[in-house]
């Protein structure tokens, strides 16, 4: 850290999420502890207008401005498929890495990304910020006590609206750069039902494209079997119109139901139990929050938590290398699934034959 106290972090990537970190560094104050030193992109407006709003220079080689701003930690938010490639440049550079998801377009490379990380004693992780959500943190925590006893089926719903012009900026909906709605925004809220309810155990997929033109697909539905023994249904699309209008996860168990709804797993619709306890009837009210968009509100906690591991000298990241990929590993089964029509078993390792390749 420099003399000021503070972690000196560089954004790599300008584009849309970049705009998302800007708001939250401008305007979460616990994450004071970081000081922008750096942003870069290939184009060099949105490098320069990115670090007018964030302070920094602005550069347009990666290189050049790991050599030149020294940064502690870098973020990684250029497209998709150059996540995998960027943590590495930056890791063999001796920086920590965070890395927005998804961690990698390939999950075979993530494994070895992360021993180059623990070997260098660097930080390399992901960003799945609905984790930190309140209404999400209040599931977790009952699902840990066993208050849903055995769980019956969980679903996860994303209604989300994105026109034709979000897919001509050359990346956004190709197999090689980035994937469908599963890939690029359902990617949250697979691994949300993952990470309450799994592990999966297997899943048969369909996928199409309704409204919009890509290559990928604008619109999945799943069926997942869960290793507890639990059904679930998977529901994602970007056709909705007009607007953004749902991203929902409902458990259903022997002995409680809850349901997360809002635009980004925000807001707590259902919670209900076959034996209540003092409090739950707060908890919609006390665990609800209002968002401006479908990122939520979670990446100011999450980056809270970032700079308090980093000044404890972690190099623990808030969501491990081996947390991020799970969902990737997902969304790869649920794609092999629809590529062949039929139920693959994630133990086997399902693979796409488009999703990182074209």
């Amino acid at each position: 850290m420099p003399g000021n106290g503070r972690h000196r972090i560089a954004l790599l990537g300008c584009g849309r999420v970049a705009q998302h970190y800007v708001k939250i560094l401008t305007d979460y104050h616990p994450i004071d502890a970081f000081e922008v030193v750096a942003c870069c992109d290939q184009i060099k407006d949105k490098a320069e207008s990115t670090a007018a709003s964030l302070g920094g220079d602005a550069f347009t080689d990666l290189d050049a401005m790991l050599e030149s701003s020294k940064p502690d930690l870098v973020f990684v938010l250029t497209r998709s498929g150059d996540h995998d490639a960027h943590a590495q440049t930056v890791l063999e550079a001796g920086r920590h890495v965070i890395v927005e998801k998804p961690i990698a377009l390939n999950p075979d490379k993530v494994a070895a990304l992360d021993a180059l990380a623990r070997e260098k004693g660097l930080m390399f992780g992901g960003v799945f910020q609905n984790r930190y959500n309140p209404a999400m943190i209040c599931l977790a925590e009952a699902m840990r006590r066993g208050r849903f006893g055995r769980i019956v089926t969980a679903t996860v719903r994303l209604r989300w609206c994105r026109t034709q012009d979000y897919y001509e900026d050359g990346w956004h909906g190709t197999w090689k750069q980035d994937g469908g709605v599963a890939n690029q925004q359902a990617i949250h809220h697979i691994d949300a039902l993952n990470w309450i309810c799994g592990p999966v155990e297997a899943v048969c997929a369909s996928a199409t494209k309704r409204l919009n033109q890509l290559e990928a697909e604008d619109t999945i539905t799943a069926v997942a079997k869960f290793s507890n023994g639990a059904l679930g249904t998977i529901e994602a699309t970007t056709a909705a119109r007009p607007e953004d209008f749902e991203a929902s996860l409902s458990v259903v168990g022997e002995t409680g139901m809850a349901q997360i709804g809002g635009v980004a797993l925000n807001h707590i619709d259902l919670w209900q139990f076959v034996e209540p306890l003092g409090g739950d009837a707060d908890v919609p009210e006390k665990f609800s929050q209002d968002v401006p968009t479908g990122y939520g509100l979670g990446h100011g906690p999450f980056m809270a938590d970032l700079a308090e591991r980093l000044s404890a000298g972690s190099i623990e990241p808030p969501i491990s290398a081996g947390e991020s990929v799970k969902a990737v590993e997902l969304v790869h089964a649920l794609y092999a699934s629809a590529e062949r029509d039929a139920w693959v078993k994630l133990s086997e390792s399902p693979r796409s034959s488009r999703l990182g390749i074209g």
